[in-house]
């Protein structure tokens, strides 16, 4: 299994499959975009499948998550997730995705086994989106979000962060239209983790603030029909269910000490944990004819050493050198 020395065991994996991304999101990077890795250094179809795969029947993950970037970009995202599928044991595949060309794609999906879907929409406003964005695609957003519900991607998971000033006072409205939808809506604290290194903690709308404001138009009761255990949103039942909505509060509310998440980047990295300053390279020992055995081993080694929290209160707490649209969501 893949253990790390506070007893944590990792069974969620995170791939991303590839580091661009279609939008411009002010939290993630620049209007101008970045610098995108070259194709050589991405990890192939194969490569991908490959490792998975030895995650999957060597080391205990029994869910795997898609990630990018957008990994819609991804051309050989429907073999792979079918290849993923046809795992044994089967484990859990879902997406997280902007939501651009989901409209063509959700079918397809849905008939390669994924299971479901987690689509990002900050803001209800066109004119908001393309402020946040910098593209005007709020609509292919919607579509998208439709189309996977009407594929049976369900529920739909939709992830939103609050910025002040930007769409904090769209809350109660972005519920509201999620449970009209039938979408399961999930604040996230804006973390640290954009390329401009701008994030600051006055600026950030709060776990706590995003309750309050729910509060006002909502009855929310902690959903206490299942343990939370290592997922990392709080959820609470609106208005006496059976609607939720989640919370994750990563940085005012950590939830480091259950987390059972370990990431592989598009080149072939393995992270243990969004915040992470160490990488542990599965590519190039691949590349160079490692065994799945040798591949194994060395991804066990790199999960022992995950440490204890992301640390962001701490006073040395370093932002990662790496954006979010490079490590995989």
């Amino acid at each position: 299994m893949l253990r790390d020395s506070f007893g944590r065991v990792a069974t969620d994996l995170r791939v991303s499959l590839t580091d661009k991304c279609n939008l411009r999101c002010t939290y993630c990077m620049p209007p101008e975009g970045l610098d995108w890795l070259p194709n050589a250094q991405l990890l192939t179809a194969d490569e991908i499948v490959r490792l998975v795969t030895i995650g999957v029947e060597r080391l205990g993950v029994t869910e795997v998550r898609y990630t990018g970037g957008e990994p819609l970009l991804r051309r050989e995202l429907v073999e792979i997730v079918a290849r993923t599928t046809a795992l044994r044991p089967r484990p859990q595949v879902s997406l997280t995705t902007n939501g651009i060309g989901l409209s063509r794609l959700a079918r397809p999906l849905a008939e390669s086994g994924l299971d479901r879907v987690n689509v990002s929409l900050d803001t209800l406003d066109r004119d908001t989106f393309k402020r946040l964005a910098h593209r005007d695609r709020f609509a292919d957003v919607v579509e998208g979000m439709a189309a996977a519900h009407d594929a049976g991607l369900r529920p739909v998971k939709v992830n939103t962060v609050l910025m002040r000033d930007v769409n904090d006072h769209e809350a109660v409205p972005l519920l509201r239209f999620c449970l009209d939808q039938g979408y399961e809506l999930r604040f996230i604290e804006q973390m640290p983790l954009d390329a401009q290194h701008g994030w600051s903690r006055e600026n950030m709308v709060t776990a706590d603030e995003i309750l309050d404001r729910l509060s006002a138009a909502f009855d929310l009761t902690p959903d206490d029909l299942e343990e939370r255990g290592s997922a990392p949103a709080e959820r609470f039942l609106v208005d006496g269910g059976p609607a939720r909505v989640g919370v994750i509060g990563s940085v005012t509310r950590p939830f480091c000490g259950a987390c059972d998440r370990v990431r592989l980047t598009a080149d072939g990295q393995v992270r243990n944990c969004l915040f992470a300053t160490e990488e542990s390279d599965l590519k190039t020992p691949m590349r160079d004819g490692a065994t799945d055995e040798e591949l194994a081993a060395r991804w066990t080694a790199a999960v022992a050493r995950k440490r204890a929290g992301h640390g962001i209160d701490d006073p040395s707490f370093l932002q990662p050198s790496r954006p979010m649209s490079a490590i995989g969501g």
